[in-house]
């Protein structure tokens, strides 16, 4: 897609998150500027109703544009503008939270003002999302990583997302923390065998604590190797 000065206008399609719905946006939704439609972003689940909250307030003091206004970077070459473009690419590869945001922005000669307003030009329109990305990472680290909440906290402070914002997303998690960390002890039984009980019994308590499974990791482990050293059962046979 082109601007009106024929180059390459900057473009990027919002994360959809996993617990929540997506807030479907117009068909031209305009760009990090502040031009164009006024977009609708979507929010987790959690939000939905403070982010529609705020998106009334926002129309009630700025009735055209349902947005507070926001002053675009003077020219192509001026820092800010150069910033965001960079921030743009970035977003494109990687889902990045508020934190990392800023940590790219303030590589360039900007003043706070400046940061602050392209920080909230891209929450606005929903590039930026610390609970959406909580969301993604959690979905990843449960479904592709085998991982525990102590796991799945640590990992997520790592990428600056606040632990207010942490905690609320683990908490849509289902309560199966037990069975995520069985499920996982068992796919790692067979690679024990040959070992002595109480050799195995403390590598795989100790790769389910490395998961993130501390609290259960010792009895889960015991429950995997009760299991597999059990004898096969059979079926009753009734003779004709």
């Amino acid at each position: 897609m082109t601007d009106s000065n024929g180059g390459e206008r900057d473009s990027l399609a919002p994360v959809i998150p996993l617990f929540g719905r997506r807030t479907e946006a117009p068909a031209d939704a305009g760009d990090v500027t502040g031009n164009g439609d006024d977009p609708q972003p979507w929010h987790a689940t959690w939000i939905a109703e403070r982010a529609a909250s705020e998106r009334s307030a926002a129309r009630a003091a700025h009735p055209a544009t349902g947005t507070v206004p926001v002053v675009a970077p003077a020219g192509e070459d001026a820092p800010a503008a150069v910033a965001e473009r960079i921030l743009l690419r970035k977003l494109r590869t990687r889902s990045l939270s508020l934190r990392e945001a800023r940590s790219v922005l303030r590589e360039h000669d900007l003043d706070e003002a400046e940061l602050e307003g392209i920080i909230d030009r891209f929450v606005s329109l929903g590039y930026l999302d610390d609970a959406a990305l909580a969301e993604q990472l959690i979905d990843k680290a449960t479904s592709r990583k085998a991982q525990g909440r102590m796991a799945i906290a640590q990992g997520l402070s790592q990428r600056g997302i606040p632990r207010d914002v942490i905690d609320e997303a683990l908490d849509q998690l289902p309560d199966d923390e037990a069975e995520r960390a069985l499920e996982f002890a068992r796919s790692k039984v067979r690679g024990l065998e040959g070992l002595d009980r109480d050799t195995a019994l403390r590598r795989l308590a100790g790769q389910l604590a490395r998961r993130g499974y501390g609290s259960v990791a010792l009895s889960v482990a015991r429950r995997a190797l009760d299991e597999a050293s059990a004898p096969p059962r059979h079926g009753v046979r009734f003779e004709p």
